[in-house]
Formats: structure tokens, C-alpha cells, sequence
């Protein structure tokens, strides 16, 4: 048995053939992105509608960090350029009208495509398979078009308000509604979008999905149920929130309501939706338990 040195001249020269394609297509990306990655920094990211995107850029990050050492390897890699250039001749020109024409959906989109051709060209669709998911989290990133969430986002402050209202004067507090502004005591609060909107809701489908890969339940009835079930926890969670607000405007004021407390009801509707998710994955887990053993019996 021989024992190769880390500093054998040939395992040099093999670790950078292995590493050096992937740092010249880092080094395209960085080029080709940075620019639009500091004009959402200091423009979309840096607003309260769009603030989930940097966190969900570092959460992808980490989760193809995770695979990095099993995406680069060469073992089972079967190159796919017949499918890889197409898809990197497409992503480049949706890039450049996006750029050109500050299309959001276009310029931050491409990135995904961009990246899906390089996985193929590189190493082939079973590597591809290793940071799928992370591929798709990016969707969550991309700036909706805001012809979209504004259709989308007035009906659910609606029902967001209806509910709310609903549960505080069931439970006994002087509340009313004129469409999406609730009056409470001497009060009003205007159900805003970055309180019940469409980003809100998105942002939070894309917690449970993260969710829902960090656990890797083997059954697929509990993972296809968990998913279905997202949607209703999001809407959940931000009347969770809007009820948070009016409570603290009512015992505290409207001072309160709009300052440091409003930031903390924002903590408040990802701890209620990752409770949420997490009570209907137990309660799940539990049901799908007792079928089993009724099956067995």
C-alpha cells in the first residue's frame, strides 16, 4: 500500500484541475451579478417588502456549501452541454433585457438558469439533483412583479383584517372594521402590506419549505400534507400578527405600535409560523402513527 503525500506534485496538479473550472465560472458569476446584487442592496433589499432576500441568498449559500464537496467531485459525473448551452445562451439574454430594462424578474431569474448550466455543463444532471433544492429556494428571491402582488396582496389584507377583527371582538375588545383599517379604543391601524401582503406570505411559504427539507420525513403523505398545509399557517401567522399590533397600540399607544414593538411583532410572526409548522408536523406525525397501527392491527 503507498500513502501519496498532500504536497505529492501530482495531487497538486489534479486538485487544481478539479477546482479551477469552478472558480473560473465563480468568477463569471461575480462579474456578471455583483452589479445587480449591489443594486439590490442599496435599493429592493433594503426595504421591508423585499428584506427577506438576502437572507434567503445566505440560506442558499450555506445549503449548496453543505454539498460543495460532493458537487465538485468527478465520480459519476456525466457532462450535459447539449442541454447546458441553450439553457446559458437563454439565461444570458433574459440577463441582458433585464438589465437593459430593469425587469427584476428577468435580471435576478437569469441567475437561476445561469447556475443550472453550469451544474450540467460541468458535471451533469445528477449532480444537479445534489443542490436542487437549494436551486429552487432562489425563487424565493427573485422581486415579484408588482402588477402581481398588488392583485394579490389586497385580498389577503382583507381576510386578514376580517379575522383579526373577528377573534379581538370575540374576545371582548371594542373593535371595528372599515376595510383594512381596524379601529380599537381610540386607535386606527391600517393593515398595511408589509403586515399582511404578499411578500409576507412568501416569505413565509419559503420558511416552511426550508422546513420541510432540514427534516427530511421519509413519508411522502406527511411531506406533500406538511406542504399543503404552509399556505393557511402563513395566512394564520399574519393574523397572529396584525392582532399582536393592535393589542400593543391599544395597552401601550400608537407610539408603541409603529416603533420598536412593530419590529418585534415581525419576530413574533416567524416564531408563530415555525411553531405553527412545527405543532401541524407533530400533530401529522401522530396521525399518521395511529393509521399505521390500526393498519397493522
Amino acid at each position: 500500500m503507498s500513502v501519496v503525500s498532500p504536497t505529492d506534485p501530482q495531487a497538486v496538479v489534479d486538485g487544481r484541475a478539479l477546482i479551477t473550472p469552478w472558480l473560473i465560472a465563480g468568477a463569471g458569476l461575480l462579474v456578471l451579478y455583483g452589479p445587480t446584487l449591489y443594486s439590490l442592496f442599496n435599493g429592493l433589499w433594503s426595504t421591508d417588502d423585499q428584506g427577506h432576500g438576502p437572507i434567503v441568498l445566505a440560506i442558499a449559500c450555506w445549503l449548496i456549501y453543505k454539498r460543495w464537496p460532493d458537487l465538485i467531485s468527478p465520480e459519476h459525473a456525466q457532462p450535459r452541454p447539449l442541454w447546458a448551452w441553450p439553457l446559458l445562451v437563454v439565461s444570458g439574454l433574459a440577463y441582458a433585457l433585464g438589465r437593459s430594462q430593469g425587469i427584476w424578474i428577468f435580471e435576478v431569474g437569469s441567475a437561476i438558469g445561469v447556475l443550472i448550466g453550469i451544474v450540467l455543463l460541468l458535471r451533469g444532471a445528477r449532480h444537479l439533483r445534489l443542490v436542487g433544492f437549494a436551486l429552487f429556494f432562489l425563487f424565493f428571491m427573485i422581486p415579484l412583479p408588482g402588477a402581481v402582488v398588488d392583485a394579490m396582496t389586497q385580498p389577503m389584507k382583507m381576510a386578514v383584517s376580517y379575522v383579526a377583527e373577528a377573534a379581538l371582538y370575540a374576545a371582548g375588545y371594542p373593535v371595528s372594521r372599515t376595510g383594512v383599517i381596524l379601529q380599537i379604543g381610540p386607535y386606527q391601524l391600517l393593515v398595511a402590506d408589509a403586515c399582511a401582503g404578499m411578500h409576507t406570505l412568501f416569505t413565509l411559504e419559503a420558511l416552511g419549505l426550508l422546513y420541510l427539507n432540514m427534516v427530511k420525513h421519509a413519508s411522502l403523505a406527511r411531506n406533500v400534507t406538511l406542504a399543503i398545509l404552509i399556505v393557511p399557517i402563513s395566512f394564520t401567522a399574519n393574523v397572529i400578527r396584525v392582532i399582536v399590533l393592535t393589542l400593543v397600540t391599544f395597552y401601550l399607544g400608537d407610539e408603541a405600535g409603529q416603533g420598536f414593538l412593530h419590529g418585534f411583532a415581525g419576530m413574533v410572526l416567524f416564531m408563530s409560523a415555525l411553531m405553527l409548522i412545527i405543532g401541524a408536523d407533530t400533530l401529522l406525525r401522530l396521525v399518521l402513527a395511529r393509521v399505521e397501527q390500526r393498519r397493522a392491527a
